[in-house]
């Protein structure tokens, strides 16, 4: 077995909160995305490989005018040679608003940002995004692009916050009016949103009030209506410091939602992934359903950790022509303390999973501060490379800072 770690950023300023999507029909071309620091203001990087990840150019993506940073993106791919790019663009400490970005040259140019919803003030603050771009092979509405964001709203009047979704319908230039997916009187962090082989949209989100539920809604329409929502499983949410001794940084709890597009034995059904604190420690859980989100299984770890260590930034993707499930996550359960960076892979269905560790090296997440950091970043992220691969990206501090580190372990999953 062989670890292969690419360094997709260098220096001193942190980048954190990495994306990466790869052309399915040119797997060598990938993008990746991640919060860079380097000007001072948080801005969003962009970083494009033309060789399977080995080797990465580095730009910046221009800001809508008035604007002076962003954070949290996010990149998805669609046919044949289409990248989309979400970030959570702001003036200063507030007017959060989300813009997209398009490319249909492989990543070599895009477009300038497009305002997708609009923050204003302390009163509305569209946060955390994510997008994707509807490949379904059997889908008829092959093209939508869909995003979901954390609406925050009355920040500094204790207000609340709402999981949202918004729609670009394939070929159109204005964005459809906004839907909101979760309840008023919930509190959630950042939803998710995946489609499936025919075009169902699967809308998730993680209430962080109690009872702390994994929720669901399906579109059935390409994102016109959803039904209600649909408990996926009640969860313990993580603390937001874990339990370690030298760990500050924050883990926030997000969901995650995947289905399988393939044509084989498991198609059609749907994973949905977070962290859960249920046992004293956190660990990753899956659930699943073959019946487009009506049901789902009883939560199984995917990670096979030892007690006591801390799992957690699950990320999914499903491999869309042979249905392998690739989960990403951090762990310490080398050490206690040093993190590195698991894959768990499923060849049938979720049912059982092979993880590999594929950091070639342990590193701490203080990096070379002398005292506890605040932040890592709040997620990391993997993409399918079909037939059968993948790629994750994750920040590490090998280098004694932040920077964003792709890779994948050739170790063959039975």
């Amino acid at each position: 077995m062989t670890n292969f770690n690419f360094a997709v950023t260098s220096g001193v300023f942190a980048k954190f909160e990495p994306s990466i999507a790869a052309n399915l029909l040119l797997p060598q071309v990938m993008i990746a995305v991640a919060v860079d620091t380097t000007s001072g203001t948080p801005q969003t990087g962009l970083y494009r490989s033309l060789d399977g990840g080995a080797n990465w150019t580095s730009s910046t993506l221009p800001l809508p005018p008035g604007f002076t940073g962003a954070e949290a993106p996010f990149v998805a791919y669609g046919f044949p040679n289409t990248f989309v790019v979400t970030a959570h663009v702001f003036p200063g400490a507030s007017d959060g608003t989300t813009v997209i970005y398009t490319s249909t040259d492989n990543g070599t140019t895009f477009s300038p940002p497009v305002i997708v919803n609009w923050g204003f003030g302390t009163y509305i603050n569209n946060d955390e995004t994510n997008v994707v771009m509807d490949a379904g092979q059997s889908s008829p509405y092959l093209g939508n692009i869909y995003v979901s964001y954390n609406h925050q709203f009355n920040v500094a009047n204790g207000g609340n916050s709402t999981a949202f979704f918004s729609r670009l319908q394939a070929g159109a230039t204005t964005w459809n009016q906004p839907i909101m997916l979760s309840s008023i009187d919930d509190q959630v962090e950042r939803p998710d949103v995946a489609i499936d082989l025919v075009g169902n949209v699967y809308g998730a989100w993680i209430t962080t009030n109690l009872p702390s539920r994994f929720l669901i809604r399906l579109s059935q329409d390409g994102g016109t209506t959803f039904a209600d929502p649909v408990l996926v499983s009640l969860i313990t949410p993580v603390p937001t410091v874990l339990p370690v001794p030298g760990y500050a940084f924050r883990v926030l709890t997000f969901a995650n939602v995947s289905t399988d597009r393939s044509s084989g034995q498991f198609s059609g059904r749907a994973y949905a992934v977070w962290q859960d604190f249920r046992q004293g420690y956190s660990d990753v859980l899956m659930s699943f359903s073959d019946d487009t989100g009506t049901t789902w299984s009883n939560p199984l770890s995917v990670t096979g950790a030892p007690a006591g260590s801390q799992n957690f930034f699950p990320a999914i993707d499903v491999d869309p022509l042979l249905g392998v499930v690739n989960i990403i996550y951090y762990s310490n359960q080398v050490n206690g303390f040093l993190l590195d960076v698991y894959v768990a892979r499923s060849i049938n269905g979720g049912q059982t999973f092979t993880n590999t560790r594929i950091t070639n090296s342990s590193f701490n997440p203080n990096g070379v501060s002398p005292t506890p950091v605040p932040l890592i970043g709040d997620y990391i992220d993997i993409t399918s490379v079909p037939p059968g691969g993948y790629i994750g990206a994750w920040a590490d501090t090998s280098t004694g800072s932040l920077n964003i580190v792709a890779g994948y372990s050739d170790v063959v999953i039975t």
